[in-house]
């Protein structure tokens, strides 16, 4: 029990800090519920997490706009994270940095590049995103099953002193 706490908390960390990546520092982009850290969903999509890419519009932006947000899981027991935020992407895995975009390529895919030159996970498909649970494959034989993380807001009714 004591290592999947430390797993999970290796884990909240690291999407914390592919959050920030893909967002920033602050907020400013002139939408409150976006500075304050809420996502609007592009007009004509399913929403987040309608699970289906064929019926949120078209292109790299409905794609991208269908795994938005933080995914986190283990893959031969290591960590993976990945974020996707406006079609960027982010992913840290086996003590691997990448960053990239989400590509319409006559499907969805992840395309990445490591800061270290690392390859296993340049080139990902989408094989499925039912909002919950989202499976990547990558070109080097790899597949990771993620869950999307929890809503990343802070809470509004805390107490006050």
């Amino acid at each position: 029990m004591q290592k999947l706490v430390r797993t999970s908390t290796a884990a909240a960390g690291l999407v914390a800090a592919l959050a920030l990546a893909l967002t920033g520092c602050g907020g400013d982009s002139g939408d409150p519920a976006k500075d304050e850290g809420g996502t609007t969903a592009p007009s004509g999509t399913g929403g987040e997490g309608s699970g289906s890419t064929a019926d949120s519009g078209s292109g790299a932006d409905a794609d991208a706009a269908s795994v938005e947000g933080t995914w986190a899981g283990l893959s031969d027991g290591k960590t993976v994270a990945l974020s996707v935020k406006s079609g960027k992407v982010a992913l840290v895995a086996d003590q691997h940095v990448c960053q990239g975009a989400v590509e319409d390529m006559g499907e969805p895919m992840f395309s990445l590049k490591c800061a270290d030159g690392n390859t296993d996970r340049t080139m990902g498909t989408i094989e499925s995103n039912d909002g919950k649970t989202l499976v990547i494959s990558w070109g080097k034989g790899v597949k990771d099953t993620l869950t999307k993380a929890g809503d990343s807001k802070l809470p509004t009714d805390l107490p006050t002193s």
